[in-house]
């Protein structure tokens, strides 16, 4: 065999232990959030569960205002985000027997479900819109 070959396949293989060890990990998440916990139900369970109590609550405007702090995320995985943070906005209004969904929750929900790295561009968004984020400065830091 030509050394050539053997340099081709040496960042070959490296790039598939990379990818497959990416992918497996994202599935390994997925399949511990589907695991039952000791109430029976799993934590993508219970996502769904809010999800569905508090459903009737979405306006359009709120789903837009979702949609739009969902942008950074890629595409791929938009939906995902989504469902997540939507499911953690629901937890919040039946926890706290919400009868309405509001701009708080959303706020509140969005900053709970999702990692600090991504509280730069909510900042932002909310700046633009000219939303005060002194309710919010506790849960940011």
């Amino acid at each position: 065999m030509p050394d050539w070959v053997i340099w081709l396949m040496i960042p070959w293989f490296l790039f598939m232990i990379w990818f497959l060890s990416t992918g497996g990990y994202f599935m390994f998440r997925k399949f511990l959030k589907g695991m039952p916990k000791k109430d029976g139900k799993s934590d993508l369970d219970w996502q769904q569960y809010y999800i569905e109590k508090t459903h009737h609550l979405w306006s359009e405007e709120q789903k837009a205002l979702l949609e739009e702090l969902v942008q950074p995320v890629p595409q791929l995985f938009r939906d995902t985000a989504k469902q997540t943070i939507a499911g953690k906005i629901g937890e919040l209004v039946v926890k706290e027997n919400g009868k309405q969904l509001n701009e708080d929750f959303i706020i509140r929900g969005y900053i709970m479900a999702t990692p600090k790295r991504d509280h730069k561009w909510l900042v932002e968004t909310l700046e633009r819109k000219q939303i005060d984020l002194t309710p919010y400065r506790e849960l940011l830091q």
